[in-house]
């Protein structure tokens, strides 16, 4: 199997797979009850022993389904790369299998995608959020998710270590970022266009 022959060896071998438009590595669509399946086969009849990344795909709140999920597979015997695509069931409350039975390192990439985009994935070990506090209430990588951010109150137990401050936007506003292409290194960490989350703000009193 190379990588000329590679789509067509696994359409033959994957009758319920369509091939996916793709500019770099072969890519597949499956249905969401033969992903795993799939990847096990992957995995271990085909040597895609190595999952690079597992993600979602906002599509917007016109399409249905509105996400997927897409894994980057590759074979460390043979160095091809795949990319597997399978479609969310349900629009508001996203699920999909998955794959941390068979790649450990699902385990981490699937709650970031759940924390980022509300997508959950069905028998994960350990299904919560990884970068932002359990009680945020949006997924801030979803369209609808303004570039500026969200004020959002701390949890009281995190305030006291938030240096004072009372609120935080969250993710990180603004958008697009820059970085400045001259000047002392220290000066050219990228910065958000819209700075205006970072504007100075009167100091609570201290009564």
């Amino acid at each position: 199997m190379t990588q000329d022959t590679l789509l067509q060896d696994l359409l033959k071998r994957f009758d319920y797979a369509t091939e996916r438009s793709s500019a770099d590595h072969p890519a597949i669509n499956v249905p969401a009850d033969k992903y795993v399946e799939t990847c096990r086969v992957l995995r271990d009849e085909l040597h895609f022993d190595l999952l690079t990344d597992s993600t979602g795909i906002d599509w917007g709140q016109e399409a249905s389904p509105r996400f997927s999920v897409v894994a980057q597979l590759f074979s460390t015997r043979d160095k091809l790369y795949l990319r597997i695509v399978t479609e969310c069931e349900g629009d508001e409350e996203p699920v999909a299998p998955s794959l941390a039975g068979l790649y450990g390192i699902a385990n981490w990439m699937e709650r970031e995608t759940y924390d980022m985009l509300g997508i959950r994935f069905s028998g994960h070990p350990d299904m919560r959020r990884i970068l932002m506090w359990d009680s945020y209430p949006y997924h801030p990588l979803r369209k609808e998710f303004p570039l500026a951010g969200i004020e959002v109150e701390l949890p009281a137990a995190d305030v006291a270590q938030a240096t004072g401050a009372k609120v935080i936007p969250a993710p990180m506003a603004g958008g697009p970022f820059f970085s400045p292409q001259c000047g002392e290194m220290s000066d050219r960490e990228p910065r958000a266009a819209d700075q205006s989350w970072n504007e100075k703000k009167e100091k609570p009193s201290e009564s």
